[in-house]
């Protein structure tokens, strides 16, 4: 279709008269949020597990080691995936995976069989960001890119709100392999809807001609969709790329921390029982949901107002890393609710990131890219991941057999507050001048 360039009336009108890309933007949230409440199962079961299979510090790090290796791996082999079969299919491929093998830790018996299906879980699960970020880059034009991304990012905080209060419930009603029995199960619903609603905007029959026409109203920069794609050499070489792994790399380990961890600090430091659904965590992970949704519409609001694109996106991540800080001061938290709003202000901030990181890929990558893009710099930052639980569990380990294991949390906590800014100034460098990239 013939792109058109539309005034600020007639944007307001067509949001009145279609907004199909929301039905998607509720597909892509519900789908996150089904992915989070999948992985953090075994963290709210942790104590449970232990007594169960005798499981150590360490052993639980190898155990969420594994799943971030295969996070890894499966990041790299959705995000090709995805680009070649799609948004629609390769989701669809990557969710039933997940989903059964977040049914399956009910039948493991053993350590190694916890770790065999954990990584199977974290292989498909890693399809979720590429194919959602995809999507956005699909229905929604730049300037409400990161507000999209922020909702649907937002299910990450979901997730974990809805985990700390469903799982204590199942483990105390029913038991451990029932919790992860249906929590499992709830990918197949959402399988059903996507499947349903969801196509490209060049195919979607319910699409109205003045939304598609809205949805490609700010182009000006962007690049054709069947103009070709790059190959991973050639993205490896350029700035673009590197922005977002390093914006990962530093980043995600610190996100894994306060997924896996936080409960265990909680109840180590703070005596919080987790067999009982948490509120402290729940209060937690709300915040991040404020901090995803915030952080998407500051971007977007900056652009509105005539900011430059990639200027609005690293002013958001700059005030972003500096609100971090403050976890530095959680080791001198003696009261649980000092610590909660302390560590609540990090993970919002973390989302925040998380929201423009993720935009900034098509902002200044192609959309036939977009999904490899970030299936590089999702297995980068999964990498870093797998590495940082075999550092927090020696860590912890160590410090637990001293005696002292609030220690350990205390440096955990300084290089989570200091992460953020040191991957902003990297960023800043490598985007001085930057312009999108184009394909040869």
């Amino acid at each position: 279709m013939e792109k058109i360039k539309l005034s600020e009336t007639s944007t307001e009108n067509i949001v009145k008269v279609g907004s199909y890309r929301w039905v998607v933007c509720a597909l892509l949230f519900f789908a996150t949020t089904i992915n989070y409440i999948d992985r953090q199962v075994i963290g709210l079961l942790k104590p449970t597990l232990e007594r169960e299979f005798n499981w150590s510090e360490l052993d639980y790090g190898y155990i969420i080691m594994f799943f971030s290796a295969s996070y890894a791996l499966g990041y790299i082999v959705f995000g090709s995936i995805i680009d070649k079969l799609g948004s629609k299919l390769g989701y669809a491929v990557s969710v039933t995976v997940w989903s059964i093998a977040a049914m399956l830790h009910a039948a493991a018996r053993t350590t190694l069989g916890f770790g065999l299906v954990r990584g199977l879980l974290g292989l498909a699960e890693a399809g979720n960001f590429p194919a959602a970020v995809k999507a956005v880059a699909e229905w929604f034009p730049r300037k409400e890119r990161a507000l999209a991304t922020g909702i649907f990012n937002s299910g990450t905080s979901i997730g974990a709100v809805a985990a700390p209060l469903l799982v204590p419930w199942m483990l105390s009603a029913y038991g451990w392999q029932e919790a992860f029995l249906l929590t499992g199960a709830i990918g197949f619903v959402w399988l059903v809807l996507w499947w349903y609603f969801y196509e490209v905007p060049s195919r979607q029959k319910r699409l109205s001609p003045q939304e598609y026409s809205f949805i490609h109203s700010d182009e000006e920069f962007e690049h054709q969709e069947n103009a070709g794609s790059l190959k991973w050499g050639r993205l490896l070489r350029i700035r673009q790329t590197w922005v977002f792994i390093i914006g990962k790399v530093l980043t995600d380990p610190v996100w894994w921390f306060f997924l896996f961890w936080l409960p265990s600090y909680f109840a180590t430091t703070f005596k919080l029982d987790l067999t009982k659904p948490s509120l402290p965590l729940a209060v937690v992970y709300t915040a991040t949901t404020f901090g995803s949704i915030g952080g998407g519409y500051l971007s977007s609001y900056l652009i509105k107002k005539g900011w430059p694109v990639l200027k609005a996106r690293k002013t958001t991540l700059l005030l972003v890393a500096f609100v971090v800080l403050p976890i530095i001061l959680a080791r001198y938290a003696t009261d649980i609710w000092v610590a909660v709003g302390i560590i609540s202000l990090a993970a919002a901030a973390h989302q925040a990131w998380s929201t423009n990181i993720f935009t900034i890929v098509s902002d200044i990558v192609p959309k036939s890219a977009v999904s490899t893009v970030v299936g590089i710099g999702g297995m980068s930052g999964s990498i870093a991941s797998t590495v940082f639980p075999l550092f927090v569990g020696a860590l912890l380990q160590y410090y637990e057999n001293l005696g002292n294991i609030g220690a350990g949390y205390n440096i955990l906590f300084i290089i989570c507050g200091l992460a953020y800014f040191s991957a902003w100034i990297i960023i800043h460098f490598l985007t001085r001048r930057m312009k999108p990239v184009a394909l040869s």
